[in-house]
């Protein structure tokens, strides 16, 4: 621990010199002599600020005064020397811990700048001085040394050079800025004020700045630079020249802090310098006197500055201007708040109308009729009090009761109002026969009509006589009021019309489709449903064309805006030439059965031009003909491996699908080459290959990229549901169980989820970690529908129990919003794939549009207002209409029934 080592030691040092310097100064006032006096009085370190023109002390590079120039420069007053004597005492209780030079001030300047000294511990330290300075009075020559200059025991002058004259420099001013000449220290012995530049210049000595304190500008100016940067060099820094500055070669530098604390103790001993190591700048600086005194003045708690005074005169200016007749501010323009109403009218206007309304005062009180609203109560007692007549009911008891504190008052229930029974005169149907009376004689009096009153029938009002029964009801009447328990029942009276949420006008809410305009005929359709029913319908990615399936097996080909039959496809007669696998009852009859084309789907892929049909058992997979040159090579290429696969297609023979589907290749059966297509770059045109799977096929969807598609088949069990693959004549089973009976599958738009419906909930499937991410409750009998939003996040349910059950994705398991507005079954759903719109279609041959607005903020809920009711088919054996579909890029609708037309619906 060097540095405490080092202080211990200047400590030590410090006190032995303290003691010797007491020892001295005793012996010298014991000399009468004043010629003995100057020779015994020790030599001032020089301050050379009387000597220069601006009061500043000069400093000397190494820190270093020459004794004989210290006493030629300088003569203090020997009287002075006498008068500083009595202090030594006190100079000499100082603490230990502090480094003291001299004993330069009084103790009554001392202590009126700051001295932390207490009496008692001061007089303890001078008696135990004292008592040393007896012991060693016999020995003149004890051995120690009397140090002339230094920091232990040197008498530092008591006032500095520009305030010899006495008194506090500068002394204390009047309003005029002159010296007063009631203070002593403010005048010399001519009785003149001493304004000494030179002594007032010593208060700004020590306030110098950087630059000031560096006038060459040799010093270290390198600022906050770690110094051990420069351990491996022989500069410190560079200057403000940009030089380098050299570290000092003297010992002091290469010393450990042990050894520079003895140094600096050994130093002191000699020749009274202290001197301390400047690591910024690598050299030894010895401190002047004042700058030892300064450190004393700060560690003792006074003033740094002696020449500070804290406790100057105060002196009232006076700018002889009268504000209030001088005219300053008069051309002022008022305040804002001026003209603002105060808030604190306010509240008291407040609290008044509080008052007022709770009664406590009155507007007797309010106009200043009364003073105190005491004397108006005390002046109403007294009236009450008197004898004057009231009146008993006035009507306001329940107002003055509802007012006063404590428990809420409740009042009685009242009496109903009597009927036409009661009247003396009543109808005839009122009065009762005998039959009736001898029935209420035999029934307690509660039970009967109207309790112990029978009706009777006077010719007139004063035959009317008492009521026997009045006291004994009066009496039961206020046993009821009083034993039986009441409790206050609040109704609320509120609007119906405003729980219903306000919703935009449906004219806002434009385009959606709304006139029918265009109607496509089947062939062989009627009202009664014979052979035309429409069970399916879907439409190109680009809107040009629409595709039916009926209930007589056939594809059918439309264009749009005209309406013409393009191609038609009987797909009952492509199962026959494969040769289908029929059941026992089918195989034993040889009548051609009619099967029902279940579900079509146009490929969602604009460069794949085909067609998804199911029917009984099989998936037909078929070229439309309408690509155009650069697509019908496309579809060809995505075409090529179902024409062409053999052996069941490339599933996997270890594989679960391998059992429950096989790809049959329809190129030598029918040739879809030799066939017509629409398009003159069409190519091949017709059915192309199909997939037969163990059980009837219900369902299937296409993925939005146009290559897989799912199929559902409900009574087949685990493989009910199965994932195929167009471009590879490839399928895959992804369930090895099946939770519940699947209806409906579809794929995420963006995700890879797939979504299985059953007759009551919606399970969603991860493809990839090939887990159950989420099962919807949808709370419906049997599920018949399922579509998803584009977005992904919402999900549409319909269900046979005319449910439309919509899905917040993000939000929960349960269902957002569950809506009833159609009479029967719901057979179709749908979201429009551009506008914000959705349809239903229901078995009451109505189709149901509805705005449904998804927005892209999660803090906002979806917006479903029902727009438009679109009707134009019938109901036909309890069906009516059975699918909708969107048209691609307009706010146009399809739609088909069980009475075979199919209309399109537009925004007109």
């Amino acid at each position: 621990q060097p540095h405490k080592h080092q202080s211990n030691q200047l400590q030590s040092t410090a006190t032995m010199a303290r003691k010797k310097k007491a020892v001295t100064s005793k012996k010298q006032h014991k000399q009468p002599s004043s010629d003995d006096e100057a020779e015994a009085a020790p030599a001032m370190a020089p301050v050379d600020s009387g000597s220069d023109s601006d009061g500043s002390a000069s400093d000397c590079d190494d820190g270093s005064v020459n004794e004989e120039e210290s006493r030629s420069d300088e003569e203090y007053d020997s009287a002075a020397e006498h008068d500083d004597d009595d202090d030594n005492n006190e100079a000499e209780g100082e603490d230990d811990n502090s480094v003291e030079v001299s004993d330069q001030y009084s103790s009554d300047e001392f202590e009126d700048q700051g001295s932390s000294d207490d009496d008692e511990d001061r007089l303890a330290r001078q008696a135990e001085l004292d008592s040393d300075e007896d012991d060693d009075s016999d020995d003149e020559d004890g051995g120690v040394k009397i140090l002339d200059s230094g920091v232990g025991g040197v008498d530092a002058p008591r006032f500095w050079p520009g305030e010899l004259s006495g008194g506090k420099m500068g002394g204390k001013r009047g309003g005029d800025g002159r010296l007063l000449k009631s203070d002593a220290a403010a005048t010399n012995s001519n009785n003149e004020p001493t304004n000494d530049p030179a002594a007032a210049s010593l208060l700004h000595t020590d306030n110098l700045s950087s630059d000031d304190e560096d006038p060459t500008g040799t010093d270290n100016r390198i600022g906050r630079v770690p110094l051990h940067w420069y351990d491996d060099y022989s500069h410190i820094g560079y200057d403000a020249h940009g030089n380098q500055v050299i570290k000092s070669s003297s010992a002091f530098n290469n010393q450990d802090l042990l050894d520079q604390a003895i140094q600096v103790a050994d130093e002191m001993e000699g020749d009274g310098k202290f001197k301390v190591y400047d690591a910024l700048n690598a050299r030894d600086v010895t401190l002047t006197p004042r700058q030892i005194e300064l450190i004393r003045r700060l560690q003792s708690g006074a003033f740094a500055h002696p020449e500070h005074d804290a406790n100057p005169d105060y002196i009232d200016y006076f700018s002889g201007v009268d504000p209030e007749i001088s005219g300053i501010n008069s051309n002022r323009y008022e305040k804002k708040s001026r003209f603002q109403p105060s808030k604190w009218e306010k509240l008291q206007v407040r609290r008044l109308l509080h008052r007022l309304k709770c009664g406590s005062i009155n507007m007797e009180y309010l106009e200043g009729k009364v003073k105190d609203m005491n004397d108006l109560i005390k002046q109403k007692e007294g009236e009450e009090d008197s004898d004057k007549p009231f009146e008993l009911w006035k009507g306001d008891e329940e107002d003055e009761l509802a007012l006063r504190k404590g428990p809420q008052h409740m009042p009685a229930p009242k009496l109903p109002p009597p009927g036409h029974a009661f009247s003396y005169n009543p109808p005839e149907e009122y009065l009762p026969t005998k039959e009736e009376l001898a029935e209420w004689s035999e029934m307690d009096p509660e039970d009967r009509p109207y309790g112990h009153y029978i009706p009777q029938k006077f010719h007139n009002l004063r035959s009317v006589g008492a009521y026997q029964h009045a006291v004994k009801e009066r009496f039961e009447r206020c046993l009821d009021l009083y034993l039986c328990p009441r409790a206050m029942k609040r109704r609320l009276n509120i609007d119906p019309e405003s729980l219903v949420p306000q919703l935009p006008r449906a004219s806002d809410l434009r385009p959606f489709p709304t006139t029918k305009c265009i109607r496509y005929e089947v062939p062989g359709g009627d009202e009664s449903g014979g052979g035309g029913v429409v069970r399916c319908l879907s439409v190109s990615p680009e809107g040009q064309y629409l595709a039916s399936g009926g209930e007589d097996g056939v594809v059918r080909l439309w264009e749009v805006q005209t309406g013409r039959l393009l191609r038609s496809w009987d797909l009952v007669d492509v199962l026959g030439g494969v040769g289908e696998e029929k059941d026992e009852e089918d195989a034993s009859s040889d009548v051609k059965a009619k099967k029902p084309i279940a579900s079509l789907e146009w490929n969602p892929n604009r460069s794949h031009h085909t067609l998804l049909a199911a029917i009984g058992q099989c998936s037909v997979i078929i070229s439309t003909g309408t690509a155009g040159p650069d697509d019908a090579e496309v579809t060809d290429a995505l075409l090529s491996a179902a024409a062409s696969c053999k052996n069941g297609g490339n599933v996997a023979p270890d594989s679960r699908a391998s059992k429950a589907v096989k790809w049959i290749s329809l190129k030598k059966k029918y040739n879809a080459s030799k066939a017509t297509p629409i398009s003159a770059y069409g190519g091949t045109s017709g059915p192309i290959a199909l997939i037969r799977t163990n059980k009837d096929i219900s369902s299937l969807r296409w993925h939005r990229k146009g290559d897989y598609f799912v199929t559902v088949s409900p009574k087949a069990g685990a493989a009910s549901v199965l994932i195929h693959q167009l471009s590879k004549a490839a399928s895959q089973q992804p369930f090895g169980k099946m939770k519940g009976e699947a209806q409906l599958a579809c794929f995420h738009p963006q995700k890879p989820f797939l979504f299985v419906a059953s007759k009551e909930h919606v399970r969603v499937y991860h493809l990839v970690k090939q887990v159950m991410v989420k099962r919807l409750m949808s709370g419906c009998r049997h599920i018949s529908s399922l579509d998803v939003h584009v977005s992904g996040d919402h999900l549409v349910v319909g269900s046979l129990d005319r449910r439309l059950v919509w899905f917040d994705l993000d939000l929960a398991s349960t269902p957002y919003k569950t809506l009833k507005y159609h009479e029967r079954a719901l057979r179709s759903v749908g979201f429009h794939p551009r506008y914000p719109l959705m349809a239903s279609a229901s078995d009451d041959g109505s189709i149901h549009v509805f705005h449904s607005m998804v927005y892209s903020d999660l803090m906002r809920n979806p917006l479903i207002v029902p727009v438009k009711v679109l009707r134009g088919h019938s109901v036909v054996n309890s069906l009516g209409a059975l699918a909708m579909v969107f048209h691609p890029t307009q706010p146009w609708l399809f739609s088909a029934g069980a009475d075979g037309k199919i209309h399109l619906f537009q925004d007109l």
